[in-house]
């Protein structure tokens, strides 16, 4: 992946992988978003982007396609291990918050959640 002069100042490579410059936002951030067809001007107020970024950010992608989706994979892969990981490792203890009565007070609050959640679990 090569990147043109006027994205070199745009795309930068950190460990954290193809980033935007100036900020924290991987290129597999926006990739979410771009794979279910979010409009830019979504994805730019999203992760309150200047025009410039995200123009520079889906010129790369369209760019450099291949390559980026390959890295993306990679990072999808990658992030889906470590959940498998942590939920494996903190299984107990959620099981144990989970038949936790809620704190003295809290009762109502607890009632609106499970409410909501009821409500969203009938709906999937």
């Amino acid at each position: 992946m090569t990147l043109a002069p006027d994205e070199q100042a745009a795309i930068i490579r950190t460990e954290r992988g193809l980033t935007i410059a100036g900020t924290r936002i991987t290129l597999y951030d926006v990739m979410d978003y771009v794979t279910e067809q979010y409009p830019p001007k979504f994805i730019r107020g999203l992760f309150d982007l200047t025009e410039e970024q995200i123009n520079a950010a889906l010129a790369y992608i369209g760019a450099n396609r291949a390559d980026v989706e390959a890295e993306y994979q990679m990072v999808l892969k990658e992030a889906e291990e470590l959940q498998q990981y942590y939920e494996q490792k903190n299984r107990d203890l959620i099981a144990r918050i989970a038949v936790k009565p809620p704190k003295p007070g809290t009762e109502a609050a607890w009632k609106k959640l499970q409410a909501a959640r009821a409500k969203r679990e009938s709906k999937a």
